[in-house]
C-alpha cells in the first residue's frame, strides 16, 4: 500500500507487549507514518514532552500506570489525538476512555488496515479550516459560541469542551433548525469509517447537553428527533 503525500506523521505507541509494539511499527511505517515507542505509562509521559507525537496508540492495561490515568494526564497538558488500544468485550474500558478524552478506541485482535483507518480518520478530523469559522454566535441570553476563538461561554463562564465535542457542536450549529441524521453526524464528526457505530453519537450528545443546557433531561439546544437525529435549535428564528 502506498504512503498518502501528506502521511508523515509521529505516532506515540504505549503499550507494555513489545512484540505487539513492533508489528504495529512495520505495519505504521509501511504505510508512511513515524513510529515513537513507550513501553509503560512514565515512558509515554516523558515521549509525550520529548517528541511532540501527531497522535497516540495508547494499551489500556499496562503494570504500574494504565493507559486511563495516562490518558488523564495527557489531557491536563493538551489535546493530543489519542486512540485507546481495548480488549474484546470491554464496553466498560471503552465508554470509560471516551469520557476521560480519548478520540477512539481499537479493540484487540485489530488488522492492520484497520488500524491504519482509524488514524488517519482520527487525524484527518483535525482542526476546523479558518474558512469554516462563523465568528460570534449569541444563541440567547444563556449561551453563546465563538467559533473564531474556538470559545463556549454559558451563563457567563467559559466551558472547556474537548475537540470531538467542539467539531459536534460545529456541525450542529452551522445546520442549525435542520435535522441531521446519525449517519450524518457521524460522517461529519467522525469520519465514513464510523459509519456503524451510532452509540458514539448517542454518548457525545450527552456529554454536549450536560455542559451546556439548564436541564439536560428536558434540552433547549439539541433536540432529538426521535428515529431520525438531532437538531440545533434554530436560534436566528427565534431571536428574531
Amino acid at each position: 500500500m502506498m504512503a498518502e503525500p501528506n502521511a508523515k506523521k509521529r505516532i506515540l505507541v504505549v503499550d507494555d507487549e513489545k512484540g505487539l509494539v513492533r508489528i504495529i511499527r512495520l505495519n505504521l511505517e509501511q504505510d508512511g507514518f513515524e513510529v515513537v515507542e513507550a513501553n509503560n505509562g512514565a515512558q509515554a509521559i516523558d515521549k509525550l514532552r520529548t517528541a511532540l507525537p501527531d497522535l497516540v496508540l495508547l494499551d489500556v492495561m499496562m503494570p504500574d500506570m494504565d493507559g486511563f490515568t495516562v490518558l488523564e494526564r495527557i489531557r491536563e497538558v493538551g489535546s493530543t489525538p489519542v486512540i485507546m488500544l481495548t480488549a474484546k468485550g470491554e464496553e466498560d474500558d471503552r465508554v470509560r476512555g471516551l469520557e476521560l478524552g480519548a478520540d477512539d478506541y481499537v479493540t484487540k485482535p485489530f488488522s492492520p488496515r484497520e488500524l491504519t483507518s482509524r488514524i488517519r480518520a482520527v487525524l484527518r478530523r483535525g482542526s476546523i479550516s479558518e474558512e469554516d469559522e462563523t465568528g460570534k454566535i449569541v444563541v440567547d441570553d444563556r449561551l453563546t459560541i465563538d467559533f473564531d476563538r474556538h470559545e463556549v461561554w454559558v451563563e457567563g463562564e467559559l466551558i472547556k469542551l474537548r475537540p470531538t465535542e467542539y467539531r459536534l457542536l460545529y456541525h450542529l450549529v452551522k445546520n442549525a433548525g435542520w435535522v441531521l441524521t446519525h449517519d450524518q453526524i457521524l460522517t461529519k464528526v467522525w469520519g465514513y469509517e464510523y459509519e456503524d457505530e451510532p452509540h458514539y453519537v448517542r454518548l457525545y450528545i450527552n456529554y454536549l447537553r450536560k455542559k451546556l443546557e439548564k436541564d439536560p433531561a428536558n434540552p433547549q439546544y439539541i433536540l432529538t428527533e426521535r428515529g431520525v437525529g438531532y437538531r440545533f435549535v434554530d436560534y436566528k428564528r427565534e431571536n428574531r
